[in-house]
């Protein structure tokens, strides 16, 4: 890589303690810089070349989201070197010296200080046991110590990582790494671990694995974590029978900022496993997707597997796939694999990529190979993107049913595929409905009502049209349908309320590929200016009586936009 010049790398005392955080999609990449000639960086082996393109070894063969693809736009930051030092909290460590420097955040006295080197990686192995109780135990200080070796974090999807530096090809992801885990269990039958806490953690919480059967993970605390907190079974479509997950259980867990580090990380990862429970779980402040269920892709080693009869159910899952962490293609709940008898059900799903910059935040979303899922009664609001998508053609006979949202989604791809009764582009969630929702969760707990939209029966009029992509599509509910004007001096599309109304929010909803930028939000008794690109959505709080809101861009440009919503 070059740039070491412009960033000034090139002038530190110890570049080769720095390594390069970058991410792409919904892949994280932490690589050590080796080497600085002039202004060309190196980076550790095999760790680069697991992050690059044409190596055959990237996995699902989707070179675009390498480190040298098209998609990549920089390195989102470098970390450790004592010249980044600049906000309090911060530390860098010297691997020549062995020491830590560290700047205190205000009030601290570091004569009486204490520091914690977490050195072992695993506090906890259960290997082959049965029948054993874990009660009312805590977890913390674990390491992760694969990150800081030559190996890195190459990072795949969902917290698992290409390690070696030669292998099989791997393009369905059968030989990929999971992080280092606190607890870990493996070939575990009737194993429990209850009302635990797991904290500050340099990886995961807890991993059950390798063939663990009829064990559980229940009413235990998941926060502060570098990783995801729970991962459940393996990579292997078919495995042994040994080998097999089966009838294993994670409920009434919280889990909260978890891959604080690894933000590709999720809160609960399950691999192929069967009759797998996943209830009542709380899941909060997350960077990528909160549950994700099956693995493979669309690669013909996934097309047979051990998934069924899995149940997602109950869980409350709010503020995952953080716009800050720049992890995109996930959501709240994530499927992969065809999964017979699988039934995701009484979920609330709120803020799921709120704020996004790319149309590909979803609630639901049934990726890949998802097939034979049943899709019933859950509450999705303020999503960045669809509330349900499943997209690809070879996801057959999923079903969405009776499940209430505030848009709209395109029809379920796939042959057999179905949409029926769904209560859509709501602007009220009725009481079933905040019912549903305030019983998710490990204990329950408040739900965002949704806000009346009084655009939703205005007339919408714009400058001019590009293609057929008319006014009205801005009030539909429908944040998958755009409207465009051609690009002109003076862009403009409004909404006439029929009277005049009392204002207190709007909500500019963009359309990604055709970016509105530097635009005025203009009422009947104010502007407000926007600089940069609306988002999905730009929220605006305000205090405003108007008949009509117009959205006009300052320059030459084109207004696009997938949705306005004006509330009192």
């Amino acid at each position: 890589m070059t740039g070491a010049t412009a960033t000034g790398i090139a002038t530190w005392q110890r570049p080769t303690d720095a390594e390069a955080v970058i991410r792409i999609r919904w892949r994280n990449y932490h690589c050590r810089i080796t080497g600085v000639d002039g202004d060309a960086m190196t980076f550790a082996r095999p760790c680069w070349t697991n992050s690059a393109s044409g190596t055959d070894r990237t996995g699902p063969s989707w070179d675009s989201t390498t480190v040298d693809s098209a998609r990549y736009s920089g390195v989102a930051f470098f970390e450790n070197a004592p010249e980044l030092l600049d906000e309090p909290g911060e530390f860098v460590w010297n691997s020549e010296a062995r020491t830590v420097t560290y700047l205190p955040r205000p009030g601290e006295n570091m004569r009486r200080a204490r520091a914690v080197t977490p050195h072992t990686e695993q506090l906890l192995l259960v290997d082959g046991a049965h029948d054993i109780t874990v009660s009312g135990i805590g977890f913390a200080y674990a390491a992760y110590r694969q990150p800081g070796t030559d190996e890195g974090y190459a990072g795949t999807q969902a917290g698992l990582t290409l390690t070696g530096a030669t292998g099989p090809v791997d393009h369905a992801g059968r030989f990929y790494t999971k992080p280092a885990a606190a607890v870990t269990v493996r070939g575990g039958r009737n194993i429990d671990i209850d009302n635990a806490r797991f904290d500050r953690l340099g990886g995961a919480g807890a991993i059950l694995e390798a063939g663990t059967r009829d064990s559980s993970l229940t009413r235990s605390s998941f926060t502060d974590l570098s990783s995801g907190a729970v991962y459940v079974g393996d990579t292997e479509p078919m495995p042994g029978p040994e080998l097999a997950g089966e009838r294993n259980t994670v409920a009434y867990n919280t889990i909260s900022r978890t891959g604080v580090e690894y933000t590709d990380s999720v809160g609960i990862w399950a691999g192929y496993e069967a009759e797998l429970t996943i209830d009542h779980n709380s899941l909060d402040r997350l960077p990528y997707s909160g549950i994700s269920v099956g693995w493979g892709w669309n690669q013909p080693e996934a097309q047979k597997s051990v998934l069924r009869d899995n149940e997602v159910t109950n869980n409350r899952i709010t503020d995952v796939m953080q716009v800050a962490q720049e992890q995109h293609d996930g959501g709240a709940i994530y499927t992969q694999g065809a999964q017979p008898g699988t039934v995701i059900s009484g979920n609330y799903v709120n803020r799921s990529a709120f704020g996004n910059t790319e149309r590909d935040g979803n609630g639901i979303y049934l990726d890949e190979q998802s097939s034979h899922i049943l899709v019933e009664k859950n509450v999705v609001t303020r999503v960045g993107y669809k509330w349900i998508s499943n997209w690809a053609d070879y996801g057959i006979r999923n079903t969405a049913r009776g499940n209430w949202t505030d848009t709209a989604a395109p029809a379920l791809g796939g042959t057999g595929s179905v949409m029926t009764d769904n209560r859509t582009g709501l602007d009220r969630l009725p009481a079933e409905a905040l019912a549903v929702a305030g019983r998710a969760g490990a204990r329950g707990g408040p739900v965002e009502q949704l806000r009346t939209d009084l655009a939703r029966t205005g007339t919408a009029t714009q400058s001019s049209t590009e293609g057929a992509a008319g006014p009205a599509l801005a009030l539909d509910a429908d944040t998958t349908t755009d409207t465009r004007t051609r690009s002109e001096t003076g862009a403009r599309w409004q909404v006439d309320l029929g009277d005049e109304r009392r204002v207190r929010r709007i909500e500019i909803w963009n359309d990604a590929s055709a970016t509105t930028a530097d635009f005025d939000v203009v009422t009947d008794d104010g502007t407000i200016h926007v600089s940069g690109k609306a988002l999905r959505p730009t929220v605006l709080d305000l205090d405003s009586r108007t008949r009509t809101v117009k959205i006009v861009t300052s320059g030459t440009g084109r207004v696009a936009l997938s949705q306005v919503f004006v509330h009192p």
